[in-house]
């Protein structure tokens, strides 16, 4: 089984990436695989509503890293998603990415049926429920079940670093990546249990 964590904030190593790692590092230590992309720095097009990608499974535009990233998501069982909160809300290159990635399910059902999603926010004061809610949608939207936590799934922080003193926030997040890794385990458990019948 896989993990792959999508970072939306611009700085590489700064707090959402710090969330990200901790959630992952939960994951791991049940002997599940991780992968961490970074889409913040780069530049993600908005879709371009075309629909061209209708029975394609990803979308025709290739001149950005959309296409490799959602291959990725498709192959991965787990889905973890985590922004910053930009204008309460998730960045603009988290937005453009759910956007294109929800025109291409949409336009090809099933896509990312049955995978395990978890959203998380580095967040400094308000906004955090919206961006985790903007990225819950996206999962709830595409047949991807949402794992939660003890708490809401942000962390508060302004300067990198600030989310290590939140120790709430830190203790949801690996609580997040125990419960993220149970359910993987217990769907992966299920799928042998069928294929055996």
């Amino acid at each position: 089984m896989k993990v792959l964590a999508i970072n939306g904030s611009s700085r590489k190593n700064g707090n959402t990436s710090t969330i990200l790692n901790i959630v992952l590092e939960e994951i791991n230590k049940q002997g599940i695989e991780t992968e961490l992309l970074e889409i913040g720095n780069q530049i993600i097009s908005p879709c371009r509503g075309c629909f061209a990608c209708k029975n394609k499974g990803n979308c025709i535009f290739d001149d950005d890293l959309f296409c490799e990233y959602f291959s990725k998501m498709k192959k991965a069982d787990g889905i973890l998603l985590g922004s910053p909160v930009y204008s309460a809300d998730v960045s603009a290159n988290m937005k453009a990415f759910l956007e294109r990635a929800g025109v291409v399910v949409a336009s090809n059902p099933g896509l990312l049926k049955h995978k395990v999603g978890a959203a998380v926010s580095a967040v400094r004061r308000a906004g955090g429920m919206s961006t985790v809610d903007t990225m819950n949608h996206f999962f709830l939207n595409k047949e991807i079940f949402v794992v939660g936590s003890i708490y809401w799934n942000m962390v508060y922080g302004k300067d990198i670093g600030d989310v290590l003193n939140d120790i709430e926030g830190i203790n949801n997040m690996k609580n997040l990546g125990q419960n993220m890794a149970w359910l993987l385990n217990l769907i992966s458990q299920e799928n042998k249990v069928r294929q055996n019948d």
